[in-house]
C-alpha cells in the first residue's frame, strides 16, 4: 500500500508556517478523498484513503521536522514498505512560490526532514518539492520558513493544494510529468510576492540567493547612439 508523507512541525503554533506546507498538502488530500480518522501511531498521525480505487496511507510525523525519519521508518518497517512505495511532500526554498517538482532520490538540499529520512530508509523514495520561495538571504531563512504564509499567498497556495489533491492519482500511477503540468495550470497567472523568490539554480536549501543583475540599456539618441549605429549598423 503506497504511503504519502507530509512533512511539518506538530502544534497549532506551527500550523500556518511555510515549513508546514507538507502537512497542508496531506490535509488537503484527506479532505478531498474522505480519509478515515487520524490515529496516533508510529510517532505520527496515520490515516487511510481510497484514491482512484487504490488504498493509500497518509502520514504526518509528529516528531518535529528534524526527526521525521523516525516516524517514516517505523511505518515503513511495520508495513514492510520499499522506498519506491513512499512519497514525501515538503517545502522547497529553491523553487518559487507555487512551483512544484517531482523526483526520485537525490540529495537532501539542506532540508532537515530529508536529512532525517534518508539515513533510515535510503534516498530512493519519491519527493514532491513544493516551492515556498527564498527570502533572498541566508540570515532570513529561519524566519521565512517558520513564518506563516501571508494572506496574499492564498492566491497561489489554495489553488495549488486543491489541484494537488485532485490530481494525486496521476502521481500514484507514475505520471509525474502530467501531475506537475496539472499543478502548473492551476497556479498559472498567480504572481508570487516579490519578497519571496526562488533561490538561484544549483544552490542549496539554505544558501543565500543572489539578486539578478539588471541588463544595461543602450542609448537611443545622442553621440553615443550615433557611434553605436555606425559600429553595429542601423537595422531599423
Amino acid at each position: 500500500m503506497p504511503l504519502l508523507v507530509g512533512l511539518g512541525n506538530p502544534g497549532n503554533q506551527y500550523a500556518g508556517n511555510r515549513h508546514n506546507i507538507g502537512f497542508m498538502a496531506i490535509d488537503a488530500l484527506a479532505r478531498r478523498h474522505n480519509a478515515g480518522p487520524w490515529k496516533s501511531k508510529h510517532a505520527g498521525l496515520l490515516s487511510e484513503a481510497t484514491i482512484d480505487g487504490q488504498r493509500v496511507m497518509l502520514l504526518k510525523p509528529q516528531t518535529f521536522m528534524n526527526k521525521s525519519g523516525d516516524s517514516v521508518q517505523q511505518v515503513a518497517q511495520f508495513f514492510k514498505l520499499d522506498p519506491a512505495e513512499i512519497t514525501v511532500l515538503y517545502d522547497e526554498l529553491d523553487l518559487a512560490p507555487g512551483k512544484v517538482r517531482v523526483k526520485i532520490g537525490g540529495g537532501n538540499g539542506g532540508h532537515n526532514g530529508l536529512r532525517s529520512i534518508d539515513p533510515q530508509i535510503g534516498p530512493n523514495y519519491k519527493r514532491v518539492r513544493l516551492g515556498i520561495g527564498h527570502p533572498g538571504s541566508k540570515d532570513l531563512v529561519t524566519h521565512h520558513v517558520l513564518g506563516d504564509f501571508s494572506k496574499a499567498d492564498a492566491a497561489w497556495l489554495e489553488p495549488l493544494l486543491d489541484a494537488l489533491a485532485a490530481n494525486i492519482g496521476m502521481l500514484l500511477a507514475g505520471d509525474d510529468s502530467g501531475f506537475m503540468n496539472k499543478l502548473a495550470l492551476a497556479t498559472r497567472g498567480d504572481e508570487p510576492a516579490a519578497a519571496t523568490k526562488a533561490a538561484p539554480k544549483a544552490q542549496s536549501h539554505i544558501r543565500q540567493a543572489s539578486p539578478a543583475q539588471p541588463q544595461a540599456k543602450l542609448p537611443t539618441s545622442g553621440p553615443m547612439a550615433d557611434m553605436l549605429k555606425r559600429l553595429l549598423g542601423n537595422k531599423e
